[in-house]
């Protein structure tokens, strides 16, 4: 068992997953992993180098001579592709539509697989992003599925857009999130859904604080869960061995 809990966090585009997120890991203590930004990265590459993502061959041998890399900078996450910073070029709607095509498929998942499980290995770890608690981490303590109506969705992401001087309108970019939504839970692989045992929580109506209040205290119901489980168990063992010893 895991000293620190790997926390998981899925759902849909625009449910301030990353900010609940960022906030649940500085009051833990954790590290902070959004792998969503590994297949933006991907798709930036992607749109940079003109490559037809239905072209397999093409695609898998561009991952392979990619380089990415997360880093932590004046307590902000940027991502690096081949060594440049593309944090702000990636946050875009079209490089969001382009991320959910390639996400899809197998070589770019395979490739970016074994990254996030790094990231988290040790556990001590709040991890963002699809299919995290279904498929990269299916072990991990707690593990949360967080959405909200498509119009505070479409809301959110106006007002992240805009704040970072893109040039968009609140009717397009509901569109695009209601488009992301078909895309990510139609496709074959790993679609959007949360895993069996996650906690839904529906954000519409509440900030930051209010989701990672009752994150935390779901965290807390688990920590207790698992002592319970861990106390019954040496006491377990204890008697097995306490009979062994009379025998």
């Amino acid at each position: 068992m895991r000293e620190k809990f790997i926390i998981a966090i899925d759902g849909p585009s625009g449910a301030g997953k990353s900010t609940a997120s960022k906030l649940l890991s500085k009051r833990l203590g954790y590290i902070y992993v959004d792998t969503g930004a590994l297949y933006r990265a991907i798709a930036w590459k992607v749109k940079e180098k003109n490559i037809d993502i239905k072209n397999e061959a093409m695609l898998n041998n561009m991952c392979e001579a990619t380089d990415i890399k997360i880093k932590l900078v004046d307590g902000e996450q940027k991502v690096y592709v081949d060594g440049a910073d593309v944090s702000n070029f990636i946050r875009t709607p079209e490089i969001g539509m382009i991320s959910s095509s390639v996400s899809s498929v197998p070589c770019v998942r395979k490739r970016l697989l074994e990254l996030q499980r790094y990231f988290g290995k040790d556990g001590g770890a709040v991890i963002e992003g699809r299919d995290i608690g279904t498929v990269v981490f299916p072990d991990a303590e707690a593990k949360f599925f967080l959405s909200a109506s498509v119009e505070e969705r479409g809301r959110r992401r106006y007002i992240e857009l805009k704040g970072k001087g893109h040039d968009v309108n609140l009717e397009d970019t509901t569109e695009d999130i209601k488009k992301r939504d078909y895309n990510d839970s139609k496709r074959n692989i790993a679609p959007l859904c949360a895993a069996d045992d996650a906690i839904v929580i529906d954000s519409t109506g509440l900030d930051a604080e209010g989701v990672v209040k009752k994150m935390l205290n779901e965290i807390v119901k688990r920590q207790d869960e698992l002592k319970g489980f861990k106390d019954s168990s040496d006491q377990g063992v204890k008697a097995g061995c306490s009979m062994l010893f009379f025998i």
